[in-house]
């Protein structure tokens, strides 16, 4: 699996252009390769559905689908939604059923993703403190907030903001996407992407 832009034109542009470069093998250049399964994604009561398109490598032969960073791996609900929930909770202090209620989803899942997200706290701050340091190297030590989730959170901030400095405005959510492979809410035996 790939992270890449939720502009399904430019994605098929590059595809076709050969501009993405295989993780597998690092050499390759995808090509066009069908199509991933149809995904219907919840934005706060509303819903988008994507089809991620699928590159395959010209070199080594694998398959990965490319998917657009509106969305985190085996996610039902859009990556804003659930960043902007996980904001709410751990930066503004807003109840969980306040969360729940305004992401417009089951206080269940919201209390997952609070969940997972403190599961694998430590490892997000690391990722983006990493990122943050890189795409600015002037930055000094990331602020600690008290608690690894509250971290976690200051280092994905610091680390967007940083970006935005250099690279332009974006969309936050879909910069946490991407830098994290979509992998932001996985379990723990999938890894987080090393800085690139």
């Amino acid at each position: 699996m790939m992270m890449v832009e939720p502009d399904a034109e430019r994605v098929e542009a590059r595809l076709v252009a050969g501009d993405y470069c295989c993780g597998a093998c690092g050499t390759g250049r995808l090509r066009p390769w069908g199509f991933a399964r149809r995904r219907r994604l919840r934005d706060r009561g509303g819903e988008l559905v994507v089809r991620p398109r699928r590159g395959r490598c010209g070199s080594c032969l694998v398959s990965h689908v490319l998917l657009p960073t509106v969305a985190l791996l085996r996610r039902r609900d859009l990556a804003e939604v659930i960043g902007e929930a996980l904001r709410a909770r751990l930066v503004e202090g807003h109840s969980r059923a306040a969360v729940a209620a305004e992401a417009g989803v089951t206080p269940a899942t919201a209390r997952n993703w609070l969940r997972r997200f403190a599961a694998r706290s430590p490892e997000i701050g690391a990722l983006f403190s990493t990122w943050a340091h890189h795409l600015d190297a002037s930055l000094g030590a990331i602020r600690a907030r008290g608690s690894p989730p509250a971290d976690a959170m200051e280092a994905i901030g610091v680390a967007a903001a940083a970006a935005t400095r250099r690279l332009g405005p974006g969309s936050l959510w879909g910069f946490v996407a991407g830098v994290s492979g979509g992998l932001l809410l996985s379990n723990t035996s999938c890894p987080l992407p090393p800085k690139g």
